[in-house]
């Protein structure tokens, strides 16, 4: 299948465009009616005739004497506080006739990056999408200066629709060959080292795991490695790539299974943190792992009671083979660790634990070092990416003992399910300096501003941010 991602796209401030009148929620209708410059009587009863509610997000088409647009009169918050987990004017633009439009400066400049990234999050599409919805040429898109400012979060917006896409195709096109192409692609545009170990390479250069999750599959498993930036603190992106998860022997139910397509949202959500860490020219050293396989059924797929030999050497016995991500992350965590960078940091769509605490919406991590986390946690709500701190607790690493190896890769009673692959990860960790990993969702029930029905990109803003700013302290 030939695919590209979308691209986000602005309004020039030479092209004509609609004004947005702003006014707070909760404005009586007469009141709107004379901010608008109407008529009061006139302007009230057209609001009113219109079915206008001056709730969060409502608008009025207000229009001239030919019955043409031209004004919008919307509803927004002008503090934000009352949305701090999503970005709250997305529902506005979703909805308005496609066109071009401008808001006022006053309320832009206040509110910049949030409305900016709501006007551009709101014109994504899905792949293969089929509903009837606008296409993503019938958007509204906002009128803006060209600037450094609005390119970052353009380029933000790229990162954010490419990983949308990587996690909506289905894995009969997003499997592990599409996911080595899309990769081998953004390190050609940006003119990255890139290089791939592939089936049964990945035994010949010891990452063992990674080919025993992956070797039942028709795809090869294998190990995509990119490296880009010649000066710097080095910062190694893990994602997982589970292209699909079956569950392997320890096969999920239908309802486990429907949806895990999305099982390499780690993997997506690097490639967009990576993309745009490379796009605005951050002074590190960045290397990307993403260990890409599919956890498929076979005569020669890993079994329940296997022994495997990580790459660091420790043995690893197989309780549940659907705990693999973990298995694949391992291996991926030992190559990087043997660099000793100064942050390592992982991303996956790994326990189901993490849901059922913390839901969809809010993405659990955990951290070796306290102070990235008090960064990442103020960079997260200032980038309205949200994040939750679970404990890495010690004390736990025992419920993952094992009779016959060094560690079981999962828990026999399920308790405290994120921790506990959490610390699994952590034991590979041993050289590097911070270790971030982080436990997502990737999925959106359509419900949050700015996010349609589908994959999600979930700590893509938040990261970015927070390497930013780390990068400004070192």
């Amino acid at each position: 299948m030939s695919w590209k991602p979308q691209t986000p796209r602005i309004a020039s401030q030479d092209e004509p465009a609609v004004q947005i009148e702003v006014v707070a929620p909760g404005t009586e209708i007469e009141t709107v009616a004379a901010h608008t410059g109407a008529v009061n009587s006139v302007g009230a009863n057209w609001l009113r005739s219109s079915g206008f509610k001056c709730t969060e997000n409502e608008f009025a088409l207000l229009p001239d004497e030919f019955g043409r647009v031209e004004r919008v009169v919307a509803c927004l918050s002008d503090s934000g506080k009352d949305c701090t987990s999503q970005l709250a004017a997305a529902k506005l633009f979703e909805k308005l006739p496609p066109g071009n439009y401008r808001l006022p400066e006053c309320f832009l400049r206040r509110r910049f990056e949030e409305v900016v990234l709501s006007a551009l999050f709101s014109q994504y599409r899905a792949p293969l999408a089929t509903q009837g919805g606008r296409t993503s040429s019938e958007c509204a898109l906002l009128s803006l200066p060209e600037g450094p400012d609005v390119n970052r979060l353009l380029e933000i917006t790229q990162g954010e629709f490419l990983c949308r896409d990587l996690i909506n195709l289905p894995a009969s096109i997003m499997g592990p060959d599409l996911l080595e192409k899309t990769a081998s692609d953004i390190a050609k545009e940006f003119g990255s080292a890139f290089s791939v170990v592939r089936g049964s390479q990945l035994l010949e250069h010891n990452l063992n795991m990674i080919h025993a999750v992956g070797r039942a599959a028709e795809q090869a498993p294998r190990l995509l490695d990119m490296v880009w930036g010649k000066s710097g603190p080095q910062v190694v992106l893990i994602g997982k790539g589970v292209c699909f998860d079956s569950g392997g022997l320890n096969i999920k139910s239908l309802a486990g299974m429907r949806y895990m397509k999305k099982d390499m949202a780690g993997a997506a959500t690097v490639l967009a943190l990576a993309r745009s860490i490379m796009a605005l020219s951050l002074p590190l050293r960045l290397r990307v792992l993403i260990p890409a396989v599919e956890n498929a059924i076979s005569g020669n797929a890993m079994r329940p009671g296997d022994v495997l030999q990580s790459r660091n050497g420790l043995s690893v016995e197989i309780t549940n083979t659907d705990a693999e991500g973990r298995l694949i992350l391992a291996d991926a965590i030992s190559l990087a660790d043997e660099q000793s960078p100064e942050l390592v940091v992982t991303i996956a769509t790994l326990t189901g634990a993490a849901r059922i605490a913390l839901g969809a919406e809010l993405p659990a991590f955990f951290s070796t070092e306290q102070h990235f986390a008090e960064l990442l946690k103020t960079c997260a709500d200032e980038t309205r990416d949200p994040v939750w701190q679970l404990p890495l607790w010690l004390p736990y690493r025992t419920l993952l003992n094992s009779n016959v190896a060094d560690m079981a890769n999962a828990t026999s009673n399920g308790l405290a399910g994120a921790i506990t692959a959490a610390l699994f990860l952590k034991e590979f960790v041993t050289r590097s300096g911070a270790f971030l990993h982080f436990d997502i969702f990737g999925w959106s029930d359509g419900k949050t501003a700015g996010y349609s029905l589908g994959g999600k990109g979930q700590t893509h803003r938040a990261l970015l941010a927070t390497i930013q700013h780390w990068l400004d302290a070192v």
